[in-house]
């Protein structure tokens, strides 16, 4: 039986702030025709924030998901939700407004993740009825 253990964090909101503005960049970058330099640049920060940061304690780091695309339902609780549309089945998130962040802490061998920040979604009733 697997050990479940119930834990908050309190992250300093600017280490929050920080996460959400590389997330921002990284998103913005996918619309530009040169998005490989720029794309680079954010994967070293995210790397120096995710493990230069917090060296030397427990803390592994913290690290964000983006779960654009992704099924979304009522009993999520990674995600704060705004449906678009009237439909309320079979939803998918259509847009990241902010992204899921974990912050992450070795306890004995084990390296735990907790959610740091729920994401802020859209989500919408995926079309079933595609013509193929």
């Amino acid at each position: 039986m697997q050990e479940i253990k119930k834990a908050t964090v309190k992250v300093p909101q600017v280490y929050l702030d920080f996460m959400n503005q590389i997330f921002e960049i990284e998103k913005k970058s996918t619309n530009l025709t040169e998005e490989n330099s720029i794309y680079r640049n954010v994967n070293k920060l995210k790397g120096i924030f995710e493990e230069e940061f917090f060296k030397g304690s427990s803390t592994i780091g913290l690290t964000y998901h983006n779960p654009l695309g992704e099924t979304y339902s009522d009993t999520r609780t990674d995600c704060e939700a705004t449906i678009a549309g009237t439909e309320v089945v079979n939803l998918e998130i259509i847009e990241v407004i902010k992204p899921i962040i974990f912050f992450s802490y070795q306890d004995n061998e084990k390296v735990l993740k907790i959610i740091a920040q729920q994401a802020v979604v859209i989500v919408k009733s995926k079309n079933i009825n595609q013509d193929i």
